[in-house]
């Protein structure tokens, strides 16, 4: 992807370290996320927001908002909704180039934890882990999403993924315990990128890992968590043009972890 096409066609030239795009100097940029230079995380995933086309929708700013809120109450980075969102789509563009269709996949993943809106803190921050009935709780985040993106027929397939992300391959998830190509498309793609997501991501109670780990453990759960195409396809963009997953893993863990700069 050419990035240079977000700028306004002025020779930028930041100083050592700083955005292409937005010329911000920050300790985060330590890694090329394309073959032209260095670009923070937020304008890296700000082009593949374009590349969806999600400004289509005149409710982008309020949607976008509202999963920068719900990260910031489940102490992510803010761009954790985002970047899950973004790397979902890169695996979508595999099987198909339809505008449309992309932008669902967009919209689906963004959205995916929209129903936490409606749990209360004393369960979804509780830093131990949940027990059974807290878990019935939590449980209920997918269907929630679904109802509140119903009132809105344009995200009706946005709305199917956000309804089935916790569903997995071999059928053991919820909520309705969906098996193979019974789960939207859209939904086993995420379920890929955000376990990768949440194992690379810092918590409160562990420190993020390394990439090789996840890809191990997903390797591992082909077939049962994970689509076996999905995970193909995820192996497949990783060995070819992977430092979109490496880079951006190396830009979180500078965000989050200044110390280690």
């Amino acid at each position: 992807m050419d990035m240079n096409r977000e700028n306004d066609g002025t020779d930028r030239r930041p100083a050592e370290g700083g955005c292409r795009s937005c010329g911000t100097l920050s300790t985060g940029l330590s890694a090329a996320l394309s073959d032209t230079g260095c670009y923070c995380e937020a304008c890296y995933l700000h082009s593949r927001t374009q590349e969806a086309n999600a400004s289509a929708h005149a409710y982008e700013g309020f949607a976008e908002a509202l999963v920068a809120a719900l990260d910031l109450r489940e102490h992510e980075t803010g761009l954790h909704s985002k970047r899950v969102a973004c790397h979902t789509l890169v695996l979508a563009r595999c099987f198909t180039t339809e505008a449309a269709r992309l932008r669902d996949v967009y919209w689906g993943a963004l959205l995916h934890d929209l129903g936490k809106i409606g749990i209360a803190d004393a369960v979804l921050l509780k830093p131990q882990p949940l027990d059974e009935s807290e878990w019935m709780i939590m449980r209920t985040h997918p269907e929630a999403g679904q109802r509140i993106l119903k009132p809105m027929p344009a995200l009706d397939a946005a709305a199917a993924i956000v309804l089935c992300h916790e569903e997995r391959y071999d059928g053991s998830g919820y909520p309705a315990g969906l098996r193979g190509n019974e789960i939207p498309l859209g939904a086993r793609l995420f379920a890929v990128i955000d376990t990768l997501d949440a194992m690379t991501s810092d918590r409160p109670y562990r420190r993020g890992v390394d990439f090789d780990t996840p890809k191990a453990e997903i390797e591992r759960m082909s077939g049962s968590q994970f689509d076996p195409l999905a995970v193909e396809v995820f192996l497949q963009e990783q060995a070819t043009s992977g430092r979109w997953l490496r880079s951006s893993v190396a830009l979180l863990a500078c965000h989050e972890r200044p110390s280690a700069t």
